[in-house]
């Protein structure tokens, strides 16, 4: 139900989106969101409050009050603060809005709402988007979205709402990501990829770091897994950074929308310049770093103390993202990071010298080769490195290869099912515990040993390694195979003659006789 509910909101959002670029529309539709939900949870708790006031068994009995009084104590905003719930002003409401969405300067009262929640919420500073009075949408149209999100969220239940509005904000995030293309995977991984490296990691407690964050998807993922396997939101510290201000912003809504803490750093900053987070060291990271860009360098950077393995070459980043993770993890941390599949093989500069020095050092656990047509913004084929400072197998590198397990979603697009991250997990599990459980299998993970990797210049493509797949022998005989082949070749081979004369027809009759 809630799939269809989200397809139908999306699909009368864009409707009223006109002709306005999705890249700035996107803003507009996620920050109604986030102030709906905001709004949503002060309401709810106010509706407690309520109750809890006018109960003779709860401990906030207010006494006889009178309505007024009630009301009255109902705008402490103590009471919102201290269960974590932003206070809201007033005439910020979303009902107010709602209630002024005909009106021509609804653009101009939602700018001024932000404002006021901003200013009694200083952890919200700079993170609402205050760009709706100069909205470019037909008269009108602002009202109509008002009017539809307040359509998400059913229920007095907080719990259930902050969870419906999170799913909407995360799909909502997917289709902007998908309709903007290329630039949508600036800020948005397919959430396939991100389930894969979180059920990897099988995160549980402490401290998640992603240096180049986009919208949080890794953030949201971790605490759904973490919470579908038993443990509660909270057991996880989030650290995080951004370089892209809008896209900062767009980070700290996902993750307030879901109820969960986070450090995003005083400011939108390079992560290798401007580290928001240089005494960090977290025991998971997840990241889908820019692949290949080459405008990183700076002159600080030479020398640095993230340059563990060699210094990155200054025309490609990807080497620095690696390293710079890396520094970042504890001793017994682990990390998984998305990048080109050209970081597996090049010797170009100094990656190949970086890359013998990182295998040779045994912090290479496990390499996954992707399937193409994943990214909205990229064709480039891309695979998962998985890092650990302590293997829990040692000498040996886990090799898979899921090229050809990808099941197409559109025409363009494809994704990888639960099921088959379900395999990649459950065969890197297998791995590290070293028992009869794992078993390599011909064309999709096998084990290698460090020497290996040595004999073939540290080339850490799965293809390399893994083989080829087994053929199911279907115990025909090669002569009977033959003739079968060569009768399906022959009937193949008169119908293209046929269509050969009715071409040379057609085209006879045109006048374009050959």
């Amino acid at each position: 139900m809630l799939d269809d509910i989200k397809k139908t909101l999306w699909a009368s959002a864009d409707k009223l989106r006109a002709n306005m670029d999705a890249a700035e529309y996107k803003h507009l539709v996620l920050g109604l969101i986030f102030v709906k939900y905001i709004s949503d949870a002060f309401v709810a708790r106010q509706s407690e409050l309520k109750t809890r006031l006018r109960d003779p068994a709860d401990e906030l009995f207010y006494g006889d009050a009178a309505d007024e009084d009630i009301a009255s104590e109902l705008e402490d905003r103590d009471y919102y603060t201290s269960e974590n719930v932003f206070w809201v002003p007033e005439g910020a409401r979303w009902e107010a809005l709602r209630a002024a969405a005909p009106q021509p300067d609804i653009g101009k009262r939602i700018d001024d709402a932000l404002s006021l929640i901003e200013a009694d919420n200083p952890k919200l500073k700079g993170i609402l988007d205050k760009r709706f009075a100069r909205a470019q949408l037909p008269d009108g149209k602002l009202g109509e979205l008002v009017n539809l999100i307040s359509t998400i969220g059913f229920g007095d239940d907080p719990s259930k709402a902050r969870d419906i509005l999170g799913q909407v904000y995360e799909y909502f995030l997917g289709m902007f990501a998908s309709a903007e293309g290329k630039r949508g995977g600036q800020f948005y991984t397919p959430a396939s990829i991100v389930k894969t490296l979180v059920a990897v990691l099988s995160p549980s407690k402490g401290q998640i770091y992603d240096p180049c964050c986009g919208s949080s998807g890794m953030f949201v993922q971790s605490e759904k897994f973490i919470e579908d396997h038993g443990g509660k939101l909270g057991d996880v510290s989030i650290y995080g950074q951004e370089a892209n201000p809008t896209t900062w912003r767009l980070a700290a809504m996902n993750l307030v929308i879901r109820g969960m803490d986070y450090n995003l750093g005083k400011e939108p900053a390079d992560t290798f310049t401007r580290n928001q987070h240089p005494d960090l060291r977290a025991d998971y990271c997840l990241a889908n770093p820019p692949f290949n860009i080459s405008e990183w360098w700076h002159p600080s950077l030479d020398g640095d103390a993230r340059w563990v393995y060699g210094t990155p070459p200054q025309g490609n980043a990807n080497y620095a993202w690696l390293q710079h993770i890396l520094h970042h993890l504890k001793p017994t941390g682990r990390a998984g990071i998305v990048l080109a599949n050209g970081s597996m093989s090049s010797s170009q500069n100094s990656e190949g010298q970086i890359r013998a020095a990182m295998v040779d050092a045994d912090v290479v656990e496990v390499m996954v080769a992707l399937p193409g047509q994943l990214f909205f913004n990229t064709q480039i084929p891309a695979c998962l490195w998985f890092l650990a400072k302590q293997k829990k197998r040692k000498g040996e590198v886990l090799f898979i290869d899921t090229r050809k397990q990808a099941t197409m979603i559109s025409r363009v697009q494809s994704e990888l099912t639960d099921e088959v991250i379900e395999r990649i997990s459950q065969t890197v599990a297998a791995w590290r515990t070293g028992g009869e459980s794992y078993q390599d299998i011909a064309g999709f993970c096998r084990s290698v040993p460090l020497a290996e990797i040595a004999q073939h210049g540290h080339v850490l493509t799965p293809g390399r390694y893994v083989g080829a797949e087994e053929v199911e022998d279907d115990d025909e005989a090669f002569a009977d195979k033959m003739q079968t082949l060569t009768a399906k070749l022959g009937e193949q081979m008169a119908k293209g003659a046929e269509l050969d004369v009715l071409i040379r027809q057609k085209l006879g009759g045109l006048g374009y006789e050959f």
